[in-house]
């Protein structure tokens, strides 16, 4: 007998509905649909044709139950049911809507009954909950599971990616106190471009100007800034800039990269399997693309041991290299390369390590999120060499900060410092000339 012939001849639901907030008021109706549907209705991916046959399948048995238990239901309230119990058996549950909606950059759930989200730069709290932290966790499994990622008590943190693209941390009690707490950084549908920071003001044209000789000239360059300060999307943008005749490796946690040019491989790390091996770590992946004749070298970011590796690669003919990492001003980044570095556990000379770094970067793009939300680069600085024990840097471009108005926006403007940087000779020798005027 099929579902449907089954649902005509037996009660499956209780009439009751629960007077809750609205966002959870149909949690239960919905777990209980779902329960029967998943019997018939496997949760894989579908083609488009195929899902859209599953979706209908599912609209029809769900308005069948509503109809026969809870008749009374105004139309408007069955849709809402209807799209929780589509978005349980195909998509990510409660969070789908929160996913679908291009207003939102980030989702930090803590817990199955508190959940908020950042728009336009500012966190807020929404109505949207789970039934109890077994469903977040089932939720999270769904996630994690066609990546052949694990999470459970021997290896309760996990990153991860949804098929978009988008960025995803979980991680669970007991680690986690208030419950599972999952942390999603959305991908955007519409890849920004140059033109894109121009207009938000994250930059100025001679900024981008510049940007763009420094890659085609093969500068190694570093975006630093804080958590959320945009350095993986300004990394894509500045990848942009390279020639399309040049065989580019990434190298990633997550694979969020998206690069146009046709010669690029993508590396993705590994965790270790239940017995503990098999973990493919950005270092290790760093150390096998040089052996994969690689023009450049993109790192999401360098957080450890790796930066070693990455310092001597551009030491040795890999220079144009791009990477990101977590600092709170260009000076900031130099002093956080320096302790990376000691992280590879070699026994180096602090003045050994430093004058890697002189001769491996060349230029620091550092990029804020400001009070108002606002995402901007508010440094662009070269690494001049060393004097004495101490690595020179020289700011070529800045933003200063001149005020907030009445409604919170920062004020403030872009401007050359007026220094014309080093490595103009450099830039002219393999044929980009730039006129002074961009820095005056």
């Amino acid at each position: 007998m099929s579902l449907l012939a089954r649902l005509q001849n037996e009660q499956v639901l209780s009439p009751s509905i629960r007077k809750e907030d609205s966002s959870a008021r149909y949690l239960d109706i919905v777990y209980k649909i779902q329960q029967r549907i998943i019997r018939e209705v496997v949760q894989e991916s579908f083609d488009s044709q195929e899902r859209e046959e599953t979706e209908k399948r599912i609209r029809t048995i769900t308005d069948m139950i509503i109809e026969k238990d809870y008749f009374n239901l105004p139309r408007s309230e069955r849709e809402i049911i209807i799209k929780q119990v589509t978005d349980e058996v195909l998509e990510f549950g409660p969070l789908s809507p929160l996913l679908r909606d291009e207003s939102i950059s980030e989702i930090m759930v803590n817990g199955p009954h508190q959940i908020f989200v950042e728009r336009r730069g500012k966190i807020e709290k929404v109505s949207v909950v789970f039934r109890d932290n077994l469903h977040l966790e089932t939720v999270i499994q769904r996630i994690i599971s066609p990546l052949g990622r694990r999470l459970d008590e021997s290896m309760p943190m996990v990153d991860a990616r949804l098929p978009d693209g988008s960025r995803v941390n979980a991680i669970i009690p007991p680690v986690a106190l208030n419950g599972c707490v999952l942390t999603i950084r959305k991908f955007s549908q519409n890849l920004l471009k140059v033109s894109d920071l121009i207009r938000f003001n994250s930059l100025t044209s001679n900024m981008a100007r510049f940007l763009e000789a420094c890659v085609r000239g093969r500068m190694s360059m570093l975006v630093s800034g804080g958590t959320g300060a945009g350095k993986t999307s300004t990394l894509n943008i500045i990848s942009g800039f390279i020639p399309s005749d040049e065989r580019i490796i990434t190298i990633e946690d997550s694979a969020e990269l998206l690069l146009k040019q046709e010669h690029v491989v993508t590396l993705e790390t590994r965790p270790p399997n239940l017995d503990g091996k098999g973990e493919i770590s950005i270092r290790d992946l760093v150390r096998n693309s040089l052996r994969m004749r690689p023009d450049r070298i993109v790192v999401g970011e360098v957080r450890g041991g790796e930066t070693l590796d990455m310092l001597q690669a551009m030491n040795t003919g890999h220079d144009g290299s791009l990477s990101t990492l977590h600092a709170n001003s260009p000076r900031d980044c130099i002093s956080r390369l320096e302790t990376m570095v000691m992280m590879a556990g070699m026994e180096l000379p602090v003045k050994a390590i430093r004058e890697q770094i002189a001769s491996a970067v060349d230029i620091i793009i550092h990029q804020s999120r400001l009070s108002d939300g606002s995402r901007k680069i508010t440094h662009i600085t070269e690494v001049v060499g060393m004097e004495s024990d101490i690595i020179t840097l020289q700011d070529i471009f800045i933003f200063e900060q001149t005020g907030v108005d009445e409604r919170g926006r920062v004020q403030g403007q872009h401007r050359a410092t007026g220094i014309k940087p080093n490595c103009l000779e450099k830039l002219r020798a393999a044929g980009i000339v730039i006129p002074d005027e961009l820095f005056t």
